[in-house]
């Protein structure tokens, strides 16, 4: 698996890297929970910008990030945003989900994006050539909130997204049992030996915990904590996470 590299982010090897996700839905909680996350021991932030009421107005996700990067800009930042589909909070057209996306990357306002795989080949290809000229990396994702595939569907879903260009290759599938849970690590283990691609994996929900504490072992580089409100279900808080990621570290 290679590394792939952003500021002093190194996703593809060690400890899985923990990215806590900004869910605000203001300027005003921006701020606050931005301010909230100076000093705490974590690696990437998301945007998620579809909870950003204001996301339509480019000016006004222009000063949310300049908000963001005044108080973190230490920190790589990811923008995602997760379309209704996929457990996301807000409708979007095709053409401003672009519009949006060009603009954070020809503007740099973000270190990274996260392109849905579904969004259309024509799409994701269209973002993953813009952002590779600007050096920026491709979180190419697919989130399933109804189901947990065979695995030998998962694996054929991250292979297509790295067929269109991903640098990161990411999944998230809810299970019904146990061997929901199972599919998403075997689909995990194998991937990660098949595929030179840090991934992201995780089964959600409380069920799903345990694939979001033992990416090390199977081989998802990064999962995600929370420091207040969650992004999905089952996220856990940054400091037992942190705590459960170097325990497991440390014994393999």
């Amino acid at each position: 698996m290679s590394n792939v590299c952003v500021k002093n982010c190194c996703i593809g090897s060690g400890i899985p890297k923990i990215c806590v996700p900004i869910v605000a839905t203001n300027l005003r909680e921006i701020f606050s929970q931005a301010r909230g996350m100076q000093r705490k021991n974590f690696d990437l932030i998301e945007w998620r910008i579809d909870r950003f009421a204001d996301f339509h107005d480019i000016n006004m996700v222009r000063r949310a990030s300049r908000i963001l990067h005044g108080i973190l800009d230490d920190q790589p930042f990811i923008l995602t945003f997760r379309t209704i589909g996929e457990g996301g909070k807000q409708p979007i057209e095709p053409e401003y989900y672009v519009e949006l996306y060009r603009t954070a990357i020809e503007e740099h306002l973000v270190d990274m994006i996260d392109v849905e795989l579904f969004i259309g080949d024509e799409i994701v290809k269209e973002l993953t050539d813009l952002a590779h000229s600007h050096g920026m990396p491709v979180i190419i994702s697919n989130h399933d909130f109804d189901r947990t595939p065979p695995h030998e569907e998962l694996i054929a879903r991250m292979k297509h997204a790295e067929s269109v260009g991903a640098d990161i290759l990411k999944i998230a599938v809810m299970p019904k049992d146990k061997h929901d849970v199972l599919e998403l690590l075997y689909a995990t283990e194998q991937m990660s030996r098949e595929s030179d691609c840090p991934l992201i994996t995780m089964s959600m929900g409380q069920s799903g915990i345990i694939s979001r504490l033992s990416g090390e072992i199977f081989g998802s580089a990064v999962t995600f904590g929370t420091i207040g409100a969650a992004s999905a279900p089952g996220q856990i808080d940054l400091d037992s996470l942190r705590m459960v990621l170097q325990l497991l570290h440390k014994h393999i």
